[in-house]
């Protein structure tokens, strides 16, 4: 019965939930594309219009018929996507390693994020408001045929991530279960690299996290081509997003060194997710506010403008604490005293013995992922700018809220298994997940 019970887990957790994420997110994507600009942001407009017509006729209507995209649709991916790649090779930047893999590879990368992050938006805006090439609110636009064309890319981008991993891998770090549905799901490779671009770092920042902050910004100057004027609501809303991304960069070599990046494998979910759950999703609150201008006054906009700064600062502050200990290998202060270490050890794959140092001081050593909780309260504070009268805005906050709750107790368990008792030592120190007192 035990035998039956593991397998039939196994097939549940490998099979059934990756088939149905991956039947159900790419038309998902779309239709929150739809509630929020075609039905104002209503879900009970959406689901009105579900009796009416039935879900498999909306979905035909939404994305069966953007499929493919749009020719300007595809001409703005292809020059985004080849900037980015181009700007990924040209831009200088101090070369530096992600961790070792368990089978004792070590990536290299070149520090060039946050200036091709900022070069983007001169080149946009320099081609849009100085040369009057197009409309500086051309993203929101032409946004149901970018998502349409994304997802379909995406797709075949994935097919090929596993076929790569299978035939022909650029490490060692790869394998594959013999399961399609879940190795196309998960991926087949660790640090899969095309012609030298690393793909994680083109998916997940230069073409993920860029194109975030780029679009919200064109949503905010799509609001004052349809009305006008932009109001104070989209303006400081798109300006925490662009700090918040700012500050991304500045910590871009971080998070290629995170659990993330570690050990999700780049197939669709992580792919997949940085090329069409991010623009669809991510931007959701800003794409909404677009027809939906509140007039909010420049003190209330002032002061959510300074609440969400100062969660984006102690978001950053906290992810700062960590690298400065490890960069320093413990020579350093956190709050003005010595920090309190652990040095976990773990094994790689190649028989290797490994250490590396955990931090129980600072943000680090009041939860273990506290710095999920002003991350979702910057969320929530560019989200929540339009006021309280609608639920669409919130969608990603509540989304972002159970990702991160789910990420904290998944990386517990990776920590568990990798560093064994010395993690336990750290949990005794730092006992609480997320905050204090309650998980």
């Amino acid at each position: 019965m035990s035998g039956w019970s593991t397998t039939s887990s196994n097939f549940f957790n490998r099979t059934v939930v990756p088939l149905l994420l991956m039947t159900l997110t790419p038309p998902f994507a779309m239709l929150m594309w739809h509630t929020n600009v075609e039905l104002n942001g209503s879900f009970i407009s959406f689901g009105n219009e579900i009796i009416e017509k039935g879900i498999i006729q909306i979905i035909k209507d939404v994305w069966l018929s953007r499929f493919f995209g749009s020719v300007m649709a595809w001409k703005m991916i292809g020059v985004f996507a080849v900037l980015q790649l181009l700007l990924m090779k040209i831009l200088p930047g101090k070369k530096y390693q992600g961790n070792i893999t368990a089978a004792g590879n070590i990536p290299e990368y070149v520090d060039n994020g946050l200036f091709s992050y900022l070069l983007t938006f001169v080149i946009y805006f320099f081609c849009s408001l100085y040369l009057n090439l197009f409309p500086a609110g051309i993203i929101y636009h032409h946004f149901g045929d970018l998502l349409g064309a994304l997802n379909f890319t995406a797709l075949v981008f994935c097919l090929f991530l596993y076929l790569k991993g299978r035939f022909f891998p650029s490490s060692t770090d790869n394998s594959h279960t013999g399961n399609f549905i879940f190795d196309y799901y998960w991926g087949t490779e660790l640090y899969p690299r095309i012609l030298g671009w690393d793909v994680k770092q083109f998916t997940n920042c230069r073409f993920g996290m860029t194109g975030w902050s780029l679009a919200v910004v064109s949503f905010a100057f799509a609001q004052k081509e349809i009305f006008g004027t932009a109001d104070w609501s989209i303006i400081i809303s798109a300006a925490l997003l662009f700090i918040y991304l700012f500050k991304f960069f500045i910590w871009e070599s971080g998070y290629m060194k995170s659990m993330d990046i570690q050990v999700d494998r780049a197939g669709y979910y992580i792919c997949w997710g940085c090329l069409v759950w991010v623009p669809a999703i991510y931007t959701s609150p800003i794409m909404f506010m677009v027809n939906h201008p509140i007039g909010l006054n420049i003190f209330f906009a002032a002061v959510i403008f300074v609440l969400g700064f100062v969660s984006i600062w102690l978001n950053y502050w906290a992810d700062y604490q960590r690298q400065e200990v490890r960069a320093s290998n413990g020579k350093t202060k956190i709050w003005g005293k010595e920090p309190v270490l652990i040095s976990a050890s773990y094994i790689t794959e190649t028989g290797e013995k490994k250490t590396n140092l955990l931090l129980a001081s600072g943000f680090w050593g009041v939860a273990r992922h506290f710095h999920y909780v002003p991350e979702i309260l910057a969320a929530f504070f560019w989200s929540c700018a339009t006021g309280f009268s609608f639920f669409a805005p919130f969608f990603y906050v509540i989304f972002l809220a159970v990702l991160l709750t789910h990420r904290a107790f998944r990386d517990d368990t990776k920590c568990r298994n990798k560093y064994g008792e010395d993690w336990n030592k750290y949990c005794a120190l730092v006992p609480y997940k997320i905050i204090p007192g309650i998980v």
